[in-house]
């Protein structure tokens, strides 16, 4: 048993996040955002960044996906046992919620650099004997429940991870880092601090200006219908009357709706987005705050598999300890770079041979796409017209297609994707091998980014805020074939690191347009390119890696949060 008394109290930044990816298996991710923060604390620690990390334990996960034969989902809990992988604390908050007293505890996993230095995380939970049995409940499930259930649960993750923090002795805090705005109630808590919480409703403009200057704000979606809102009525119910009056002075209830990214937005010195292009249409969402653009990474020792990793021990030995050394690839041997390729591709192909019982060629060009199944993700867009998909595959070369990704379980259209991929694969038998793994999760991840040939991706635009799944495929030596969307805007280098499939100009409501590029690329470009002249494939594997592994990484992404948005860590970064 841990007490705070041993906890160390100079970290200056703490990072506020629904969901982080520690490793693959604690289920305390759903995706993307998930991962993204535990890479970039995994960065934090190889830089010996001063930063604390804190989310919500979540004790039966996200959930585990079943898929049937004609791709239903059925959602399992995904339990496991928080003593058996954390690190139990003695300190124990509370809050008061809906009129009730709730108890908190922390669980501590520490992340480790590669020079040594640490980064605590500490996870939230309310599972305590002395609380109400609805309230033990609220630390149990990511995204999960009614309007009530996650207004209470995001004040657990903000309000109660400030009061954590000072308890714990981490006094020294001088940047709150809300990872999207589920945490945005912590700033109602460090105003509380401030003026006291019976005052809130008499905050002035330096009051509010005193905890915008401690606060940034990472923005992680272009569509205003996913900001998380509650009705005003359901806030004072849960936070309380003297807490909720503060929102009357800060705008932040248009239409007497408490909207969380507003919040986040009228208390954050320094606002984000995730590429550059998303800062831009951040700006146009958000016309009176400034908005900035940091693009997203991947960690690279995470994401890069083991043959990978070996070939660059060899050839660029201090790529670990800086990222940007990847650049040097451009002079490693082809046929390295396919030995790697081919090692990465048949662990990949055992995996899935165990897991489904697909067996795939290890010599056709295998196309990976792995996302959340969303409706804007168009899985489906592939699928637009079978006949041509296979004339391509029997007059110009073979390829076989690996899917993977969960649908929200409330997410209707998102089910129904999954299904129409299913139904496709069914079209397809004998000329198309297609199969969709189930339950999806950051273990497949690396396997699929290492050992597909060609990584897909099909947003409707303008909906990708960044996506980092092609950024793990790079580090790899896989190029994209995708949208020109998100971080791909910045990291497409035509023919060099992958294709593009449409244009910036094509009206973004032109499905089969892009389709068709889609299907001319692989058609006329990728196929002939892989089967008649294997050197070429190669050189954009080697391109891929040297310009967009060397650049989309979480180092370089912590570097500039360091330089741009964290005061008082300049002086901090790279140990």
């Amino acid at each position: 048993m841990t007490d705070s008394s041993s906890l160390p109290n100079e970290r200056r930044v703490a990072y506020f996040s629904m969901e982080i990816a520690l490793r693959p298996d604690l289920p305390t991710y759903s995706g993307g955002l998930g991962v993204l923060a535990g890479d970039m604390l995994r960065s934090a620690a190889d830089l010996a960044v001063p930063i604390v990390g804190v989310t919500l334990v979540y004790r039966k996960g996200y959930f585990r996906q079943r898929l049937d034969a004609q791709g239903n989902q059925q959602e399992e809990p995904a339990i496991w046992k928080p003593e058996e992988v954390l690190e139990p604390l003695t300190t124990v908050i509370w809050l008061e919620l809906a009129g009730r007293r709730v108890q908190i505890r922390a669980w501590r996993y520490t992340l480790t650099g590669i020079a040594g230095a640490t980064v605590p995380v500490y996870l939230l939970d309310t599972d305590l004997p002395e609380n109400d049995p609805a309230d033990r409940e609220l630390t149990d499930y990511l995204y999960g429940g009614d309007q009530p259930y996650r207004l209470r649960q995001e004040a657990v993750l903000g309000m109660g991870g400030v009061k954590i923090l000072n308890s714990l002795g981490h006094t020294s805090i001088e940047n709150y880092h809300l990872n999207e705005g589920h945490s945005a109630l912590l700033t109602l808590a460090l105003l509380e601090q401030r003026i006291g919480s019976s005052r809130l409703g008499t905050a002035s403009e330096a009051d509010i200006e005193s905890v915008r200057q401690r606060c940034v704000f990472t923005t992680h979606t272009p569509v205003p219908a996913a900001f998380d809102k509650f009705p005003r009525e359901l806030v004072n119910q849960v936070i309380g009357a003297d807490r909720a009056a503060v929102l009357d002075v800060t705008a932040c209830c248009p239409d007497n709706t408490l909207n969380m990214t507003y919040l986040a937005l009228r208390f954050s010195r320094y606002i984000n987005g995730v590429a550059m292009h998303h800062g831009e249409v951040s700006r146009g969402l958000f016309p009176n705050y400034p908005v900035r653009a940091i693009t997203n990474g991947v960690h690279a020792v995470t994401w890069a598999a083991p043959k990978f990793q070996e070939l660059y021990d060899r050839h660029v030995p201090e790529w670990r300890k800086d990222n940007l050394y990847l650049r040097y690839v451009v002079g490693v041997p082809l046929e390295e770079i396919r030995e790697a390729h081919a090692g990465a591709k048949l662990a990949l192909l055992a995996e899935l041979k165990q897991a489904t019982g697909a067996e795939f060629d290890p010599s056709i060009l295998t196309i990976a796409f792995a996302r959340r199944a969303a409706a804007y993700k168009r899985a489906d867009l592939l699928f637009t017209d079978l006949e041509r998909l296979k004339s391509i595959a029997g007059h110009v070369g073979p390829f076989q297609v690996i899917f993977g990704g969960k649908a929200h379980p409330h997410d209707n259209e998102g089910k129904e994707m999954i299904r129409g991929v299913f139904r496709a694969a069914q079209s397809l038998a004998g000329n198309v091998k297609v199969v969709y793994i189930p339950d999806y999760d950051m273990r497949w991840a690396q396997l699929m980014t290492s050992g597909a040939d060609l990584w897909l991706n099909t947003p409707h635009r303008p909906f990708e805020a960044s996506g980092t799944s092609g950024m793990k495929a790079a580090l790899n030596g896989v190029p994209s074939l995708s949208i020109l969307d998100g971080w791909w805007i910045e990291g497409c280098v035509e023919g060099s690191t992958g294709w593009a499939i449409g244009k910036e100009e094509d009206l973004p409501e032109d499905h089969g347009v892009e389709a068709a590029s889609l299907y001319d690329k692989l058609e006329k470009v990728i196929l002939p390119l892989f089967y008649r002249r294997p050197d070429g494939f190669a050189e954009v594997m080697r391109y891929t890696i040297a310009l967009n592994g060397s650049f989309f990484n979480t180092e370089r992404m912590m570097d500039q949060y360091l330089s741009n948005a964290y005061t008082g860590c300049a002086n901090h970064s790279r140990g």
